[in-house]
């Protein structure tokens, strides 16, 4: 990846930074909000930890997640000083062992690559082949996905639970010889049933819950909206002054506020629901914004809104998490939490102001997306723990924002929107890594923490800008190459670096909780790579002939499985087998067939191929046609199973359409290959080095100065497992012995 020198970010940051009245991203070095949980005069050791066991028989094992970590641009950010020397990534890799290349799962998705690190089995052994999939029983209409699909598979006929599990996590196993084991926000570690065509074919105990469970957050109803508007929305109102002043808020100038709503919503008191835009809840709510200005300049300078409910009023608190009662934001600051009081679910978003004029005649704000911690039954408690501890579900960083998918945000500058994104980004890795901390303070006894942190994945496919094919600007054909705009590269390549310092900063508050005498491995699910062209496999296959009603795709990022709607294997299958037999066939071939012939683009492909994985389910065996699997193919994959090269994506396709530079005018039901309206991509062949992960590992039991030179994720639970003493079964990785003592 070519990242510009130093001295080019920190000029197109404070070229952002003198906007007037324009937030700014933020910097992960001025992050106040992180605390230092140690003396980092000994750069070699943890912060000021006891050293005990806690009554645990051998040292801990902290496992963390760092999503799309990729372990050139570690080893690079270390070199560079871009991640401090006292930081958690750098200093873990100083004292212990790192790998040069860790394979990760095919296909190099997160779902995938997760319960293979939980599982120490292949997606073929754990039946979790993609982010998105088909369940092969269900209707060619259904999909699943594959942070909610059954570990280990299910059985077929009659539908329920599989009574010999292909694979388990190795929570499972660790837990029934006596280990104490906490997940949080882990793939897989949920405390969820999971169900196909309305049967519960995996019950969340015991292969979804550990002794301390927290699931990741889940969608709140509300998706984020951005808001413009302008002095004249906004008028005096006594008892709003009133009320601020009781708060212990004041304005140097007279308090203005919106005369109207600037939104309603409404959520359910029940838990089992959360919210909708519309009034159709038991629970209401309408937003309006106060404007103060807080700076003593005797001028008048609006600086800050409050975001209150006008139902609830503004109270002085104090407030117990999950509330927060009403939001100050601050032009500048950070995002402020929003708690909707009253919500069955504890659903929260939060308000970033990205433009505040001082006198009110430009105000541009956003209100993140909704978000609410499952309530699943069986771990219930843990996730009452977190809500009122930690907080509601913080918003994370929300692609549909810098791709204006989100209302709101078509006249947004892109500075503003970049920035909201960083905001996410510093505000949620932050509150997952509080999770962690206190799952590990609360539990000072687990044998075996597994935590998940969501970055940097979110920004390198947002952000990774370091081909020269990608076009700079998505709807200008001719923004590659050349013409591409440097000051967004340049921009781009600051967001990854701030992405990778948030997570190390994670990295460094969960070692730290964990302290010295734990044994930290940090892993990642995939690589990362840039992409440049978004491709259309529905119009691949209709272009060759094929009868797309007959089939079901299901693709995440460069990886696509193939259905066909075979009869007595889908619900309402309606493909005898002799067709099933003649259309996978054609289906292969069209797909191995299929070619970029733009040179403009091609040059990284073999013979202008864009494929460069196809399998395809074997069409005999004692199961019978459609039942088959192989070494490469397991019970819910597609019929045909394909990863694209490098540089493509299914991902990305914008609407309406943008054709390639060198390209023929762009058509929606013929196109194959168009300009993407993002940049980083994985899910390809996970040998390519492009696509390794990482393994960084560090503690009493592990070997200082050791480099493996490569090995797999799979590796990853049965060396946990060695180091707490219990034999792993049914896994395809092995023991790291050589990083061992």
């Amino acid at each position: 990846m070519n990242l510009k020198s130093f001295l080019s970010l920190i000029l197109a940051m404070s070229l952002a930074a003198s906007l007037t009245g324009v937030a700014a991203p933020a910097h992960a070095d001025n992050d106040g909000g992180n605390r230092d949980h140690g003396d980092n005069r000994d750069h070699d050791h943890d912060g000021d930890q006891d050293g005990n066991h806690h009554g645990r028989k051998s040292p801990r094992v902290v496992v963390i997640s760092l999503d799309g970590a990729k372990p050139d641009f570690i080893r690079q950010f270390i070199d560079e000083g871009v991640l401090p020397r006292d930081g958690g990534l750098a200093r873990l890799s100083r004292r212990g062992a790192v790998a040069e290349q860790n394979v990760t799962a095919s296909p190099s998705l997160t779902a995938v690559s997760h319960i293979e690190i939980a599982t120490g089995s292949t997606a073929v052994h754990n039946d979790i082949p993609s982010n998105t999939f088909q369940a092969i029983v269900g209707p060619i209409s259904s999909s699943i996905s594959g942070f909610a699909a059954p570990i280990g598979g299910y059985r077929e006929s009659p539908l329920g639970p599989s009574p010999r599990p292909t694979a388990l996590p190795l929570w499972v196993q660790l837990r029934q010889q006596g280990k104490k084991v906490i997940t949080a926000t882990w793939p897989g570690g949920d405390g969820a049933d999971i169900s196909i065509n309305n049967t519960v074919v995996q019950p969340a105990q015991p292969i979804r819950v550990t002794d301390f469970t927290v699931p990741f957050g889940a969608f709140g109803g509300i998706g984020a909206q951005g808001f413009s508007l302008s002095r004249g929305d906004f008028t005096s109102d006594p008892a709003v002054v009133t009320a601020l002043q009781a708060a212990g808020h004041f304005s140097f100038s007279p308090v203005l506020v919106t005369s109207a709503p600037v939104e309603t919503f409404s959520c359910s008191s029940a838990s089992t629901a959360t919210c909708t835009n519309a009034a159709t809840l038991d629970v209401k709510y309408a937003i309006r914004v106060a404007a103060l200005d807080t700076t003593n300049d005797r001028k008048v300078n609006y600086d800050t809104l409050v975001f209150f409910d006008t139902a609830r009023g503004i109270t002085a608190g104090p407030f117990h998490a999950p509330s927060t009662g009403p939001a100050y934001v601050k032009l500048g600051g950070e995002n402020a939490p929003f708690f909707f009081e009253g919500s069955g679910a504890k659903v929260g978003a939060a308000y970033f102001v990205s433009a505040l004029a001082p006198d009110l005649s430009v105000v541009r704000f956003a209100r993140y997306g909704a978000n609410f911690i499952p309530r699943n039954a069986a771990v219930l408690a843990d996730v009452d723990d977190i809500n009122n501890n930690v907080g509601f579900w913080r918003p994370q960083a929300d692609f549909r924002i810098p791709e204006r998918l989100s209302p709101g945000f078509t006249n947004f500058p892109d500075l503003e929107i970049e920035t909201m994104f960083e905001d996410m980004v510093k505000t949620f890795v932050r509150y997952q890594a509080n999770i962690g901390e206190r799952a590990i303070r609360n539990h000072p006894d687990a044998d075996l923490v597994m935590i998940y942190i969501e970055q940097p994945d979110g920004s390198e496919h947002q952000f990774l800008l370091t081909d020269r094919r990608q076009g700079t600007n998505p709807t200008d054909p001719n923004s590659i190459g050349a013409n591409q705009d440097p000051a967004k590269v340049a921009r781009y390549a600051s967001y990854i670096r701030f992405a990778y310092q948030t997570a190390d900063k994670a990295v460094k508050q969960i070692a730290d909780a964990a302290g010295r005498d734990s044994n930290v491995i940090v892993v990642s699910d995939h690589g990362f790579a840039p992409f440049h062209t978004s491709v259309s496999l529905t119009n691949i296959l209709r272009n060759a002939g094929i009868d797309t009603t007959k089939i079901a795709i299901r693709t995440s990022g460069p990886a696509a499985n193939i259905y066909v709607n075979l009869q007595n294997r889908e619900l309402g299958g309606t493909v005898d087998l002799a067709a099933y037999k003649a259309l996978v066939t054609q289906i292969t071939d069209a797909v191995k067939n299929a070619t970029d012939p733009n040179p403009k683009f091609n040059f990284s492909l073999k013979d202008g191929r864009i494929f460069t994985v196809v399998e395809t389910r074997p069409l005999q065996c004692e199961e019978g046609t459609g039942e088959c699997t192989s070494k490469t193919i397991g019970q819910d994959f597609g019929d045909v199973f394909a990863l694209m090269a490098p540089g493509y994506n299914f991902d990305g396709i914008q609407n309406p359409g943008v054709a390639r530079l060198g390209d023929a005018p762009f058509n929606a039901a013929t196109t194959m290959l168009s300009m993407p309206n993002f940049y980083g991509a994985h899910g390809h062949d996970p040998e390519l080095p492009v696509m390794s992960a990482t393994f960084i590992a560090a503690g009493p039991q592990i070997r200082k100065d050791a480099t493996i030179r490569r090995m797999r994720n799979t590796d990853v639970a049965p060396t946990v497992m060695q180091i707490l003493g219990v034999t792993p079964h049914r896994v395809d990785g092995e023991v790291l012995r050589e990083i061992l003592r």
